[in-house]
This record gives C-alpha cells, structure tokens and sequence, in this order.
C-alpha cells in the first residue's frame, strides 16, 4: 500500500460498542468503551456508533465523559429511536437523553416492516411514517447531523415495497443526512440486497448495515457497495447481536485493496491487525484465528508444496501481501511441511540454510519423529525455533530445573483448596530454591519457576511474561488417564505473542516444558536484543 488510486471514499461506521455490545458474553465497562474508541480513532473510521445513552446509566455516564475525548479522524454518535407512539419528540425522554449526549452526529432507527409496525409497534402504517418524520425533523431543528436506520428494510421491502420506500422518503424529507439500509434479521441474499439498495438510491443517498445470520453479512455488504451504498456499517470483530454483524476487519481490506475504495486514511491500513487485536483484548475475546486478513491462520501455509510455491511466488497462494493489513505470513512446521518451509524458519536463525542443507534434512527428519510421539509444532512457533538452534549448534540452555514439586490440597468442607508449588533451578553453577502459591497447580508451578529465576534475570521482562492461552489435547484415548497429553500455551509479554509446547504422560510435566520453552523463548529474544550473536 502507498500508491494506490481510490475511485470514491467509503464511510465507514463502526458500531462494537453499541451493537456489538449486544452480543452474548460482551460486556464493556465506561473505561473499556473509552479505550475502544481512542483504538477505533486511531484506525481511522469515519463514525463511532458508541450506544444508547437512554437505555442505561453505563452508557449515559460514557457520553459524559466522552465530551473530554480529543479525537483526529472519528465522530461519536448516540444511538436511539424514533419518538414513541402518542408523544410529541421534545416530549419524549429517549430523545432528550440523546440530545443530552451532546453529539454532533445521531443515529435513529424506524419501523420499515409493516410486520413489525403492526405486529410489534401496533401503530398504523400512518402513524410509523410520522413518527420517523418528526423525530428526524425534530433531531434537525437541534442542529444535529441524523443517520437514519431504516430497521428490516429488505423484509419489509420484500413484503410490502411501496411502504418501504415511503418510510425511506419521508426521513429524506424531514433532513436525514443518510439513509443506512439494515438486514435486521441476517437472512437476505446478496442479489436481493442489490435490488433493495438500487431502489433507495435512486432516491439519495443509501448506507448498508447487515447482521450474518445466514453467514452473508460480508457478501451482502460488498453486493450493497457495488450497488451504490457510500456508508458501512458493522463491528470491527463481527461480534454482535445474535450471529453478530458485518466484520469490518475483513470488509475494509476488501474494499480498499479489491475494490479501490477508501475507507480508511492512507497507511492505517497496516495497522488493522494491530489494532483489531487490542479491540479484541479490551472486550475480552479471542481474534479468530480463521478470521480472514488479520488470523493467525490467514496467511498460514502448510503443505509443502504451498509452501514451496509462496517462496517462490507469493501471489501463488495469497491473494494479498499479509503485510498490506499488518499481519504475518506464517510456514507451518509438520510432518507435511516441506523442507521449503523448514529451510526458510531456520534462515531467520542461520541466512546461509537452504532446503538442500544438511540441517534441513535432520530437521525434517525430527518432526517426523516428534510428530510421531504426540508433539505437534505448527502452532508452537517457540518451541520450533528452539528445535531449530538446538539443531543448528546455535542453543545454549540459559537455566536447568533440577527438581521441582506440585501440590494441590483440597481439604473438603468450608476449607479452601489450596496449590502450591517449588522449584530448583541451575543458572550458571548456582542453584535457587523458590516456592509459591497459586490459583492451579500450572499456576502455581509458572510462580515458582518465576521467582526462582528473578535473581539471575533482573530487567529481561520475565515478570511481565503472562500466560493468554492454555490448551490440553489428549493423544491417544485408547490408554485412559494414563494416555499422552499435549499441552500448547500461548504467551504474551504485552507487545508480542509465541506459542511452545510439551508432551508427556503427565500433565504437569507437559505444562513443565512448555513453561520452561515459553521463558527460554523470551530470555533468548531480550539477549539477542541487547548482545547480537550470542545465540
């Protein structure tokens, strides 16, 4: 990215914080909320659909604090309804709350579906078009930019399109600034999306926001753009009501890099994945790891033939530079990986290896091995690296465990259950003994193993090392409880991220070595920081 030419500008709405704070296990605090915009902003989005100042006193105390927010590229709006059945606007309390949220921009929603008029208003259809009218109208008169949602569009437009489309008119005529088409219920099809978005638009200016119920939410906003939709909406992760809402971390790249239009400003997009992972970390969910453009599988390869091709061609089998978005390309070590693969892994380590090279072969060869006994090395990238420099000469242990002991106790009754664990640890001729206590006996052990080591690694970062993700997979069910396990935990340090993993009949003793793998790794990338060559 750097040169391209744009043929139109996208708006690009973000709503996580309001829709997507309706999905199932979301929650934010005030803090969190104010965290997610200033990542938004710094993304660049046009809007910040930030919730419903009159629905709860969260999202009030928000708006509130909002107002000290600088930002450089994002709006914030307010999110409501139309004024209520049988109320003049200026009386409604919803609609004052939104005035009182004190933003330049709101956004409305209206009844278009004559179902839900009828049925779940139960108004008229005449009553539904005057209250979108004077709530829009009223909005205006307040001297505030209104985005109108025309809620189930394609329902209704299906159902009963002439109504539809007065609905549509008589928000464009009170002043409504957009008119955002929504797939409330997530089950229209792209072609269907494309007629209802061509029949707005002849009308003014149309956005489109599409829920993924039928796992078309993406298709369906792409289909609505190419039909003349200038304003997107959606949440950046695709969390949100029920099956959640249009992604924009994988529809902004498809716009921009497919399409040639732009939603964000020029080089943010490098840092999607940057801040995507950080939105994600707020709300406390994992990005997928198949999400496309920003996973951790998105550019993975691991056939050896993919991977030998993508050395020689990327375009082979990636239909974009990963980089482009802020991601990695990553070769997955395996059994079926390639001495393609292998060979390019090791030249971070050692630039003069090559697939012909003697320690690719061994190398290959020891996966098949290890791979054979249970080990599994495509989502350990810490652990292979350490296999790579053991095998290249290149490893020197930086601390050995002696001995190490794990309790847990669980007295029964009111007691609470209690573990513990100590650890002896060599460092350069020296022993150290530490002991401490824990939420779990890994826990317990991760402390232990920790403390021991402080007094040799003042400074390194190991205190900040966390464990974000804990995975048991057992081997061969066919031996019960004494069956191998496979233990893979991902690490982070707050900047980077590394996945190690270990084998054993013993649970503890697989988490023992993916513990002391995870430690190696981060003590390793600090010294070669700071004194180049050593490893």
């Amino acid at each position: 990215m750097g040169n391209e030419t744009y043929s139109v500008d996208i708006e690009i709405l973000d709503t996580t914080l309001r829709d997507g704070a309706q999905g199932q296990g979301i929650s934010f605090s005030v803090q969190d909320k104010l965290s997610v915009v200033r990542a938004l902003d710094e993304l660049g989005v046009a809007w910040i659909e930030a919730g419903n100042p009159g629905s709860n006193p969260k999202d009030a105390e928000f708006f509130r604090l909002a107002k000290n927010l600088t930002l450089t590229h994002a709006r914030l709006c307010a999110f409501g309804s139309t004024r209520k059945k049988g109320l003049a606007p200026g009386d409604d309390p919803y609609l004052k709350s939104l005035l009182h949220a004190d933003t330049e921009t709101v956004v409305i929603f209206g009844k278009t579906w004559d179902l839900h008029i009828e049925k779940v208003l139960e108004v008229s259809l005449e009553e539904n078009t005057a209250m979108i009218a004077e709530t829009v109208g009223f909005l205006k008169e307040q001297g505030r930019t209104v985005l109108y949602d025309a809620e189930h569009f394609f329902d209704g437009w299906k159902d009963n399109p002439g109504y539809a489309l007065k609905t549509v008119k008589a928000a464009l005529e009170a002043g409504a600034d957009r008119i955002v088409l929504c797939d409330t219920n997530g089950g229209s099809f792209p072609a269907v999306i494309s007629e209802g978005v061509k029949a707005v638009t002849a009308l003014g200016q149309a956005g489109i926001h599409a829920h993924n119920d039928a796992d078309m939410a993406s298709a369906c906003t792409v289909a609505a753009v190419q039909a003349g939709c200038r304003h997107v909406q959606g949440t950046l992760l695709g969390f949100g009501e029920r099956c959640g809402n249009a992604a924009l971390a994988a529809l902004i790249p498809s716009l921009e890099i497919k399409l040639k239009l732009r939603c964000l400003p020029r080089g943010n997009l490098t840092r999607l994945s940057e801040l995507s992972r950080r939105v994600a970390e707020i709300a406390n969910v994992p990005v997928q790891d198949n999400m496309p453009y920003i996973g951790n599988y998105a550019f993975s390869h691991k056939a050896g033939m993919h991977a030998d091709a993508i050395l020689k061609e990327r375009r082979s089998f990636e239909h974009i530079d990963p980089f482009s978005v802020g991601n990695d390309r990553h070769l997955l070590m395996s059994e079926v990986g390639g001495r393609s693969a292998i060979a390019e892994r090791a030249r971070k380590i050692d630039p003069s290896i090559t697939k012909d090279h003697p320690v690719t072969a061994a190398l290959a060869a020891k996966l098949k091995t290890l791979e054979a006994e249970g080990w599994q090395f495509e989502g350990a990238d810490g652990s292979f690296e350490l296999l790579v420099r053991r095998e290249l000469g290149k490893y020197k242990p930086l601390f050995k465990i002696d001995a190490y002991r794990v309790v847990s106790e669980h007295p029964g009754g009111d007691a609470i259950a209690c573990c513990y664990a100590w650890a002896k640890v060599l460092v350069d001729g020296q022993h150290e003994i530490a002991a401490a206590e824990g939420h779990g006996p890994v826990n317990a052990l991760d402390c232990a193993l920790r403390k021991a080591l402080n007094p040799f690694f003042t400074n390194f970062g190991i205190e900040k090392v966390r464990l974000s993700d804990y995975k048991v997979r057992v081997i061969d069910g066919k031996d019960a409880t004494a069956a191998k396990v496979r233990v893979l935990i991902e690490s982070t340090d707050g900047t980077n991220t590394w996945s190690t993993v270990g084998v054993s009949q013993d649970i503890i003793d697989a988490s023992r070595a993916a513990l002391v793998d995870a430690l190696e790794y981060k003590l390793i990338g600090v010294i070669e920081r700071r004194f180049k060559g050593l490893f």
